[in-house]
């Protein structure tokens, strides 16, 4: 299974929650569960609500809390060790503190490039607060189940601004955000204001690393929408997820071939026919074919086309300009498909014979080599000595 964020409006970590639980409710149960066991989540509890802005439908996650806020202090300081400590001494599972130290590890790295300092010395403000821990553990539990085979993202919407913190005023997106958006795609769609949170900026870092494109043919199997809190002008504040399965590969394996093509009009058939032979059984020569075909003036000419190794074009070229008339050889280097293939021999009328196995997208078929039937029987002989050798290669009777 591949995943692919389509950051419609931005990207925070609620969204991202709300978009996976919109693909996978099925998830939802089971999350619930594992966000009682996470750390610093006193008197905190989260949902999740059905969301419909006009334009599209999905889902929103809600983390709230009971109570007056006094966990983390006033302003929510919150050492990264002491996170790093409460995750690793929590009872959640293991892959699920995996994902939530690997997502927080790379928030405090941009926090300390952001403010001078080691990683170890970072002290979290909004990051650090309530609904944060439950925005980043409840991401990392989903990541967990969905263990998709590949994350992609598409173009991370900027935006622009200020926003306000507890480090005061700062520019849109936030430093940190900006340090974990390096290198990815963004784009400039003219809409202002936060659209990605240094949480989701470090979901969008941790789990994208291969990319935005598959190389892959996939089948798109079903889509999840996550909302925010803000209404955007004209667009939905969401964050799309797109589940995606691999097409099935083909049994083809794949290469590339110097194909060498010229024609021959004024040499002798047995010259021209041992010239051919002597390209053949050059090492880095793959196959050699000729065939009839009509120059100008309606001459009749033999056209040869040889298959060869890529880096030998020369060679070969070299080679076919002594063992031919030609003047004049065009050669590419083209991709090609290639089939599994293995010679095997079978016991026929004790008498060995070469089986060649040809492993295709529907089956594996048998060929006994011509050579080999023996050009003294019958045609009916013939035909049943094939069907033998063939029959006894597919089960495996070797001589």
């Amino acid at each position: 299974m591949e995943l692919h964020l389509d950051l419609v409006g931005g990207i925070a970590g609620d969204m991202f929650v709300a978009a996976i639980l919109d693909l996978q409710p099925d998830l939802e149960a089971g999350l619930m569960t594992a966000l009682s066991y996470a750390p610093m989540l006193e008197g905190v509890s989260c949902r999740t609500v059905s969301h419909d802005d006009g334009i599209l439908t999905g889902r929103r996650f809600l983390v709230e809390r009971s109570g007056p806020d006094t966990t983390h202090g006033h302003h929510h300081h919150t050492a990264w060790r002491d996170i790093r400590a409460a995750l690793s001494a929590s009872s959640l599972d293991a892959d699920t503190t995996r994902h939530a130290i690997g997502i927080f590890s790379l928030l405090a790295d941009a926090e300390a490039r952001v403010h001078g300092s080691a990683a170890e010395a970072v002290e979290f403000h909004e990051v650090g607060a309530w609904d944060s821990i439950a925005d980043i553990v409840a991401a990392a539990y989903l990541i967990a189940q969905l263990n998709a085979t590949r994350w992609t993202s598409g173009t991370i919407p900027l935006g622009s601004g200020r926003v306000r913190t507890a480090h005061g005023i700062l520019p849109v997106p936030a430093p940190a955000a900006a340090l974990l958006l390096e290198g990815l795609p963004t784009i400039d769609d003219g809409i202002p204001g936060e659209r990605v949170t240094p949480t989701g900026a470090a979901i969008l870092r941790y789990l994208c690393k291969q990319g935005t494109i598959s190389p892959q043919p996939r089948r798109l199997v079903a889509s999840g929408f996550g909302f925010g809190t803000r209404k955007l002008p004209g667009m939905s504040n969401c964050v799309r997820v797109i589940c995606f399965e691999p097409v099935a590969a083909s049994v083809a394996g794949s290469d590339r071939v110097a194909v060498l093509e010229f024609e021959i009009d004024d040499q002798t058939g047995e010259d021209l026919a041992q010239g051919i032979e002597n390209l053949r059984a050059h090492k880095d020569v793959l196959d050699v074919v000729q065939m009839p075909v009509f120059g100008k003036k309606g001459r009749m000419m033999t056209g040869v086309r040889v298959l060869a190794k890529p880096d030998a074009v020369g060679q070969i070229a070299a080679l076919a300009f002594d063992e031919t008339t030609t003047i004049g050889i065009r050669h590419a280097i083209v991709d090609r498909a290639i089939l599994p293939r293995e010679i095997v021999d079978a016991e026929v009328e004790f008498s060995p014979m070469r089986v060649k196995l040809v492993k295709r997208p529907s089956g594996q078929t048998a060929k006994a080599e011509a050579s080999d039937v023996g050009d003294t029987a019958n045609a009916a002989t013939r035909q049943r000595r094939r069907q033998e050798a063939e029959a006894a290669a597919k089960t495996g009777m070797k001589s």
